[in-house]
């Protein structure tokens, strides 16, 4: 007599499968809804702005060609040029993306869940679906995003990987939401995305190319295209979380300070919000005032305060040190970052940020243009900044981002100022005022200012949208 044959293991994207097509717009709470709203209004400034980008006039460029005809059910922002929803998640989440100037979220690891906005926008303009719809699905990829961020022990960033690593799960999540996959189907779609997508992090070392704004739409991308993949039946590794040769078991054979990787499976799992009562992890995301990486935007905001309340010129500075966690110190201020000779690069260095701020007197996307970025006028600035690692701000982070700068004077004198929170953050929040400037000054030359004031009034009311394509087409020249 045979035995009864053993049940099925349930593995974590089973977990992940089941609370994601469970989930509808009723259970969101308010407050989760309207930051979701100021979301998507900020990454649609970051788009506007992006498309202006030689990376992004590139894609868009091999795009075209490789579509013969471009005549697909969805729009791509600025250009409107029309295709099919993997490229148009592709390319429309690259113009959010490109000027590193969108969301930020850092605990174990960093991460932009904005990347995935794009995914679930292409296929409910695909499918003719709603607001709600595209807010449901955006609140998905903002929490599995944000959990897969905090779950990593130290973190995959610590091993040398790319956030884009994480999304590779987050990005079919939210993408298979919008087309109502069943939890098999989703678990499918996971394990696709997952297989293909792994990113190492050499595309933020050193010296920085086009990829680095990149790898994370393209993880996207791949969750879009799996997503479409297991609505046909198409199949990936169930496992791909924590079964044989997943993520759990190859992070394991790898060895940071003597001890091998592990992963908060609880972190990950527990207290998934299901209800209006719930508290959403899009809440707890933060947003750039700065167009440049995240861990700058302290040192940043702490040299200009220390500059504005002391009225300090700067012919007059001989030095600036500027104290930082050991990541920000190994990631902004290498070698490299104080010859920066891209704008991929620039964003990335705390020497060139903190001189051209200095120097210019604020940091916006015109400090990254490539006349100013090899302005050779700069680098005498840029040696006077010493980058040093403060041992004591470690046991600070992730919950502040705490960094000190020190001005010193050619006359001898020392001026000092510390931020813990940078201007953006969930503690010191960007309004949907300070959001409408900075997405007016991205997008007013890039649309008109008219087509601006609609599109902002549209992501404002979004939950009343009853077909995205009625907003798709706010967002082109």
């Amino acid at each position: 007599m045979s035995s009864p044959a053993a049940p099925a293991k349930k593995y974590i994207s089973h977990s992940l499968a089941e609370w994601a097509t469970s989930l509808r717009y009723e259970h969101l709470s308010p407050a989760a809804i309207e930051k979701a709203k100021l979301f998507w209004f900020d990454s649609l400034g970051c788009a506007l702005g992006g498309s202006q980008q030689e990376d992004a006039h590139i894609l868009l460029a091999h795009h075209k060609e490789m579509a013969a005809g471009g005549n697909g059910p969805c729009t791509c922002f600025v250009s409107g040029f029309k295709t099919n929803p993997v490229d148009a998640a592709f390319l429309n989440c690259h113009m959010i993306r490109a000027m590193d100037y969108n969301d930020i979220y850092w605990k174990a690891d960093p991460c932009h869940p904005s990347d995935i906005l794009g995914g679930p926008l292409a296929l409910c303009e695909m499918l003719g679906l709603s607001g709600k719809d595209l807010i449901l699905a955006s609140v998905i990829a903002y929490e599995v995003e944000q959990r897969l961020c905090e779950f990593g022990i130290p973190g995959v960033r610590e091993y040398g990987w790319h956030h884009a690593t994480l999304t590779c799960f987050a990005s079919p999540i939210a993408a298979g939401r919008v087309l109502n996959l069943s939890v098999d189907q989703m678990v499918q779609a996971i394990g696709i995305s997952a297989a293909r997508t792994f990113s190492p992090g050499a595309v933020t070392a050193g010296k920085l190319t086009n990829m680095k704004n990149t790898v994370d739409p393209w993880a996207t991308r791949m969750g879009v295209e799996s997503a479409l993949l297991a609505k046909r039946g198409f199949s990936g590794p169930e496992h791909i979380f924590d079964g044989k040769e997943g993520l759990y078991a190859v992070f394991a054979h790898v060895q940071y300070k003597g001890s091998p990787a592990k992963f908060d499976t609880n972190m990950l799992l527990d207290k998934l919000p299901r209800a209006a009562g719930d508290h959403y992890r899009i809440q707890d995301c933060g947003m750039k005032s700065f167009p440049i990486e995240a861990l700058s935007h302290a040192p940043l905001t702490a040299m200009m305060k220390c500059v504005k309340e002391n009225a300090i010129k700067p012919a007059d500075v001989a030095e600036i040190k500027v104290e930082v966690i050991a990541r920000a110190a190994d990631i902004l201020g290498d070698p490299h970052k104080y010859r920066p000779d891209s704008k991929e690069t620039a964003d990335h260095s705390l020497p060139y940020c903190m001189a051209v701020g200095l120097v210019d007197g604020m940091v916006t996307p015109m400090q990254f243009k490539e006349s100013r970025v090899l302005d050779k006028s700069l680098i005498p600035v840029m040696d006077k900044v010493k980058v040093v690692a403060n041992n004591e701000f470690e046991a600070l982070f992730p919950k502040f981002q705490p960094s000190r700068v020190t001005i010193t004077t050619t006359s001898g004198k020392s001026f000092a100022t510390r931020v813990d929170v940078p201007k953006g953050d969930p503690r010191d929040p960007m309004t949907a005022d300070e959001i409408g400037v900075k997405f007016h000054a991205l997008g007013d030359e890039v649309i008109g200012r008219a087509k601006c004031d609609a599109l902002a009034k549209a992501v404002m009311s979004l939950e009343s949208c009853a077909n995205v394509r009625d907003f798709t087409k706010l967002a082109v020249k």
